[in-house]
């Protein structure tokens, strides 16, 4: 299975190097890496205008975009919801096995 290297930076400066697995039928890993890169610039920004908000608040509205983006493809829901299940199944566990890297900072 091909995967997408992806690094995210943290506001707060943790490091984290992660091995997306790609779908079989992925058709543009650069465009798959511009999206994910444009999507958390988009969350982040939101969050500082709306100066802060809850981790869960976040996830709750990433999970509800991800439900209407699988409703808006034209196939029988029990197939779009399988392969979304899927998709964040896998970039979960992904996730979960990235290199972290955290970094301390502060002034002396």
């Amino acid at each position: 299975m091909k995967a997408l290297p992806f690094t995210a930076i943290t506001e707060t400066g943790d490091k984290f190097e992660i091995s997306f697995p790609l779908h079989t039928e992925t058709g543009n890993a650069v465009k798959v890496h511009n999206l994910v890169s444009s999507v958390l610039r988009a969350v982040e920004g939101d969050i500082k205008l709306l100066d802060g908000m809850d981790n869960g608040d976040v996830l709750q509205a990433v999970a509800m975009a991800l439900a209407v983006r699988s409703r808006m493809i034209h196939a029988p829901t029990s197939v779009t919801s399988k392969i979304t299940l899927d998709l964040v199944n896998n970039a979960l566990e992904a996730a979960a096995n990235a290199a972290h890297d955290s970094t301390t900072g502060g002034t002396a």
